[in-house]
């Protein structure tokens, strides 16, 4: 019978083998597909070795073991250059998915009610090093996320819609110089993306993206600019300089978003300008331009974000009081001592802009005990068009509506402005 076996099995030749009784590795087949799979059946479909093997951490004594030891055995090497493990995938509590629970997640049913790439992004948001958690509370803050990084996509596209950079970009060295700040903040946030990107820590890309779009820029830059994009003139330097920061921080922050958010990415790239046949994943990550925004630059406006901060605590708590409706309803003086000071008077009459505010002074004390920021309601009219309260509207009769600034803006010269 044993020899009917093998005659079955291996035909004429079932007289050249003896059966022997060694147990083969239950992961002997999987193991060896670098030869059976890569580098026979589907070669082209392959490259040998493979950049990654990845599966759960359970495949450490498996699939991962036998590839290690058929490799060497045949090659003298691993069949890959890499290897990454993640955790097996739980409930919000931390339970073992079941039928009997209840407590199953069908990616089906979350791409079919939130759409793909919000299954995309939770897996990328996930520290995959432990066990994996999803649960509706979760997905509900990664629908957050997203809403945020696309949120301010809408923001930099719209703002951008009117800008040619072959045309319309403004030189390195005459940008504003919040405007290069900002490019310093995008250059460091791409470094640390692509560094994330080759150890696979998704999970810390995701997080880095959020901050940079809440923070950097929703929370500070973003909201400082609006003013200087809505009401100064259309082809301005103070405009144009603005649109340049943000057309480079757009094609670095979609490209980086691509690995991860690729439909999204994809649509952006579309309203960018890409073609029918181009696709943001066929282009490399985008090459920031070499800006002077050297450390000291830096370490002063992060200064300046801090006492911001403050300034923003102490007009809610007036605006609690119901003595002003709005940021720009508020005049401000800012005690400060040394290096504080340095940072907020170097700024001059655009700190102003840096605060939203329609009036900022600062006074130097000499001690960190003294610094202070006082708050109080402007007394003059508010501009109908940048919505400052200033003491020069209705300066001509007629516009009697307009500011100063806004009058020169539109029918002047222009605002003389370079800082903020």
């Amino acid at each position: 019978r044993d020899v009917y076996k093998r005659q079955e099995l291996l035909g004429a030749e079932a007289a050249q083998y003896d059966k022997v009784m060694d147990t083969l590795d239950v992961w002997f087949d999987s193991g060896t597909t670098h030869v059976h799979e890569m580098r026979d059946s589907h070669p082209d479909q392959h490259d040998f070795p493979a950049d990654l093997y990845l599966e759960v951490s359970d495949q450490n004594r498996g699939w991962f073991h036998s590839s290690l030891l058929t490799g060497c055995t045949i090659d003298g090497r691993a069949p890959y250059k890499a290897l990454l493990t993640h955790g097996f995938v739980v409930d919000g509590q931390g339970r073992k998915m079941s039928k009997s629970l209840g407590n199953t997640v069908v990616p089906q049913e979350v791409t079919g009610k939130l759409g793909a790439e919000i299954l995309r992004l939770w897996a990328a948001s996930t520290d995959y090093s432990g066990e994996v958690s999803i649960g509706k509370e979760i997905l509900d803050r990664v629908v957050e996320v997203y809403r945020r990084v696309r949120n301010t996509l809408r923001f930099l596209l719209a703002n951008t819609a009117d800008f040619d950079i072959t045309q319309d970009a403004v030189a390195n060295d005459q940008l504003f110089e919040i405007d290069r700040y900002a490019l310093a903040l995008t250059r460091n946030l791409a470094a640390g993306v692509e560094a994330d990107y080759e150890k696979y820590e998704f999970h810390r890309i995701v997080q880095a993206l959020q901050l940079f779009c809440s923070d950097d820029l929703g929370s500070f830059y973003l909201d400082i600019l609006k003013d200087r994009l809505y009401t100064s003139a259309t082809k301005s330097i103070a405009r144009r300089s603005a649109q340049t920061a943000l057309w480079h921080i757009t094609q670095t922050l979609v490209k980086l978003m691509a690995p991860i958010l690729s439909f999204t990415a994809e649509e952006a790239w579309a309203v960018m300008g890409g073609g029918n046949d181009d696709s943001v994943m066929l282009h490399s990550f985008h090459q920031l331009p070499e800006v002077s925004a050297d450390e000291a630059l830096i370490q002063r406006w992060a200064t300046i974000r801090t006492v911001r901060a403050e300034d923003m605590k102490e007009i809610e708590a007036v605006r609690s009081s119901v003595q002003v409706g709005e940021s720009l309803q508020a005049e401000v003086t800012v005690y400060a001592a040394g290096d504080k000071f340095a940072a907020l008077a170097s700024l001059g009459d655009d700190l102003r802009f840096v605060f939203i505010t329609s009036a900022v002074s600062v006074v130097k004390v000499d001690a960190e005990t003294e610094e202070k920021i006082v708050v109080t309601p402007s007394r003059h009219q508010k501009c109908d068009r940048c919505w400052h309260y200033r003491a020069d509207v209705g300066r001509n009769p007629d516009h009697p509506e307009l500011c100063g600034r806004c009058d020169d803006n539109l029918h002047g010269a222009g605002e003389v402005r370079s800082l903020a």
